[in-house]
């Protein structure tokens, strides 16, 4: 209570520190730093085998793949589900079959999303903060080791991270500017409209953040009055702008697969897999209709994407206590708020979208979407670092940092000590797979280097990608006239087919068995089984 009057009166020297005036030379050694701990980062994972690892990785560089090398390629391999973003930035990437097989050209997009999402994390603080604070948050940011793996990925988590952040830079921007240049906010407001278009093509958590910050825009901008008519003009394009994009991905859907939703509720939406994963013995998962226990898991794989063991509260609890120290203390701030978006969305997801996460801790002891947790990072490193804004105020600003960087070091050396949970995740998930792949590509690579296949690769591409056959002569499910065709003419469709267990390759060899010859078997069961045959002459 006594300390309000000395936290007001420090707010407009606070809110002097324009995103104009930074130094240049900030900019240019964190873009380097983050650089190298990238390229390092991608360099120490390669070299482990863990680039791969990911099966939603694999599958990420193999529909980019497909766009450009299929029986039939174009616009509409892309798929559903997942939104397409991440797969028109890796296109380019991965023309190239060593970049397409080794994985590394996928990684590039990750790679250049993780430098500019701490270069966001910086400018976001230093618009409000001092320039220590920034740092520190920069630093919390890009060093987490969870994060340093995902960036040397195919996954979408560093790209996402980027866009979000940027998106709450442009909109705190606004914010600001709207009293004092209503021209300069119509620009930030629309600079935010593109990175959250950007974002809402990348991941479905940024459609809740679309919505939270178009409701905060309207009525920010309402409150002004009667705003300048190129801010309300400003405001319109972003409303426009951010309705677009789900509507042309509904759109999308519904010219490719004859259903808007068919992300939402089509075989293989989120809602379709948990349906089929359900068993007699394990009926739901925890959190299902609970939001409660959703909260606690959300919560509980947050903490362990920034630490393990005892100190897995240290940083999260601090980014808290600041967060609601900001709250009572100073208002400013509030636009950073929107970092916490992730929370409530991840708990409505766990309780009501069909999306569970397994924690090696809490039961099912297991490893399932642990690498949601990373979502709030972003929220942790701006939050602690607002702390030590607020802190150095009133102790040694030293002596502040100092404790900050014990907690940050204690934290992410206890994440190396029982190695980033998720790279446990991957290797939990994608050893067996990966051992699985490397056997069938080495059987494929075997057959004539002309021959046609017919494979289902919605489980497995990563073989045909480790084999490094291109898609072109692959029959696959993502040929859809062809291949519903072939499912009842195998031996017709293609010089190999490859059947793996369980999938509709196997059923149609089983109702269709004539001229097909066994040539070679992959794998035991219960694990991955492929039967490879070959079409012999009528």
């Amino acid at each position: 209570m006594n300390y309000a009057p000395s936290m007001t009166a420090t707010e407009p020297e606070i809110s002097r520190s324009d995103p104009r005036s930074r130094s240049s030379h900030d900019y240019v050694a964190l873009a380097l730093l983050t650089a190298i701990a990238s390229v390092a980062g991608l360099s120490f994972y390669y070299h482990r085998d863990a680039v791969l690892l990911y099966g939603d990785a694999v599958a990420h560089i193999n529909i980019a793949r497909r766009v450009f090398d299929s029986r039939t390629p174009g616009l509409f391999q892309l798929g559903t589900v997942w939104l397409p973003l991440p797969h028109a930035l890796d296109i380019p990437f991965i023309v190239n079959d060593r970049l397409w097989r080794s994985g590394i050209g996928a990684a590039i997009p990750s790679m250049l999303a993780y430098v500019a999402g701490t270069l966001g994390v910086f400018r976001l603080v230093r618009g409000l903060a001092s320039r220590p604070a920034a740092w520190i948050a920069a630093l919390i940011y890009a060093l987490n080791p969870n994060l340093l793996y995902m960036q040397a990925t195919a996954m979408t988590e560093a790209l996402y991270l980027a866009c979000f952040v940027w998106s709450v830079v442009y909109f705190s921007e606004f914010a600001g500017q709207i009293e004092r240049d209503p021209q300069r906010a119509r620009r930030s407001l629309e600079k935010c409209a593109l990175v959250l278009a950007a974002a809402m093509l990348v991941r479905y958590d940024a459609w809740l953040l679309g919505a939270v910050v178009a409701i905060a825009a309207v009525i920010i901008v309402w409150r002004k009055g009667e705003a300048a008519p190129a801010l309300r003009r400003g405001l319109l394009n972003f409303l426009l702008f951010t309705a677009l994009v789900p509507g042309l991905w509904l759109a999308y859907n519904h010219a490719a697969y004859g259903n808007a939703l068919e992300f939402a509720n089509g075989p293989y939406s989120a809602r379709a897999i948990q349906e089929r994963t359900r068993t007699a013995t394990m009926p739901s998962y925890p959190g299902e209709n609970s939001p409660r226990t959703a909260a606690l898991y959300v919560l509980k794989v947050s903490r362990l994407n920034l630490a393990e063991g005892r100190t897995d509260y240290l940083l999260f609890t601090a980014a808290f206590l600041s967060l609601l120290s900001m709250l009572y203390f100073s208002r400013n701030y509030i636009p950073w708020t929107l970092l916490w978006m992730p929370l409530p969305f991840y708990v409505l997801c766990v309780a009501w979208g069909s999306v569970p996460i397994y924690l090696p801790e809490w039961w099912p002891f297991s490893y399932y979407n642990v690498r949601y947790g990373l979502q709030l990072l972003p929220a942790v490193a701006v939050f602690v670092a607002l702390g030590y804004e607020f802190l150095s105020k009133f102790v040694f600003a030293r002596l502040v940092a100092l404790v900050i960087a014990f907690l940050v070091l204690a934290s992410y050396v206890s994440l190396w000590m029982h190695t980033p949970i998720c790279l446990r995740e991957a290797k939990a998930n994608g050893n067996e797979r990966m051992q699985f792949d490397r056997q069938l590509a080495a059987e494929l690579q075997r057959l004539p280097a002309s021959s046609t296949l017919m494979m289902d690769c919605s489980v497995h591409p990563g073989a045909v990608q480790m084999a490094g056959i291109p898609f072109r002569r692959v029959l696959r499910e993502s040929n859809p006239v062809y291949w519903e065709i072939a499912l009842t003419q195998p031996a017709r469709s293609a010089d190999y087919v490859i059947a793996i267990a369980g999938d509709d390759v196997t059923r149609a060899v089983r109702l269709f068995p004539e001229h097909l010859g066994k040539v070679a078997e992959v794998g035991t069961l219960p694990g991955p089984r492929a039967v490879i045959y070959r079409s012999m002459p009528r």
